[in-house]
């Protein structure tokens, strides 16, 4: 048997989580609504008042932008251990999901630094050229430029969190290594199953489309869902590499 079937497929790590989940969902909700409230208002309260017709003004939230990214790292940090304690079987509460305030703070938000300079220095072109649209909607050949910056900006993001999809993971199973070192292994962990990933990502699509349809009420348990099965592959995935 090769090493590929050692892992679970796709419809495995989704009926493990689905199993893990029963009778969690309640306290999963609170802690999605606990952290999106807090991450939407500091983003409403940041950005309300700027006007981001403005170079400064876009500048500016850019900055406040990036800033909240790295608060975000945090919250991903206990998110992570909230959904590891579920797929173990221990049980959790919703002040699980601030974790990370106080396990090493400082690793997730250099892990979540490295990605948020990678993804806004992507962005940069789409930025500046969506500026420029505004300027001059008519320019057929600018607005071409500009699609092509938001696929460039949509590659950068898949791969990127392909590749270091599991480092806020790791920090909860290796808290002495270092975030450079949890970045690194991280990637290395995942040679050969970014594309599993990344049909497991795919995947949920038609959820989210039916989510959509509900006015986004049905997000209350499809993302406590999704976020089980990508800690069932976590657990997947490192016991297949266990050496």
């Amino acid at each position: 048997m090769d090493s590929f079937n050692r892992y679970k497929s796709s419809a495995e790590l989704k009926a493990i989580a689905k199993e893990h989940m029963f009778g969690r969902y309640g306290t999963a909700i609170g802690a999605f609504l606990a952290v999106a409230s807090i991450t939407m208002f500091v983003s409403f309260f940041s950005t309300v008042f700027i006007d981001t017709t403005k170079p400064v003004g876009l500048i500016f939230n850019l900055v406040i932008s990036f800033a909240i990214s790295l608060l975000a790292g945090i919250f991903t940090s206990g998110e992570k251990y909230f959904y590891l304690k579920i797929t173990c079987g221990q049980p959790v509460t919703v002040s699980d999901v601030f974790h990370g305030f106080h396990f090493f703070p400082d690793k997730a938000l250099l892990i979540q630094l490295f990605l948020s300079i990678c993804v806004y220095i992507s962005m940069i072109p789409m930025t500046i050229l969506s500026y420029m649209v505004a300027k001059n909607p008519k320019d057929a050949v600018l607005t071409l430029i500009y699609s092509l910056s938001i696929i460039l900006y949509g590659i950068v993001t898949v791969i990127l969190s392909l590749f270091y999809s599991q480092a806020f993971y790791l920090l909860h199973d290796f808290p002495n290594y270092s975030s450079k070192e949890l970045l690194t292994m991280s990637r290395k962990l995942m040679m050969g199953s970014k594309g599993r990933l990344f049909y497991l990502m795919v995947s949920f699509l038609p959820l989210f489309l039916l989510g959509m349809l509900s006015c986004g009420i049905a997000f209350l348990w499809l993302v406590p869902y999704v976020n089980a099965t990508m800690a069932e592959f976590f657990l997947d995935l490192v016991k297949n590499n266990h050496n």
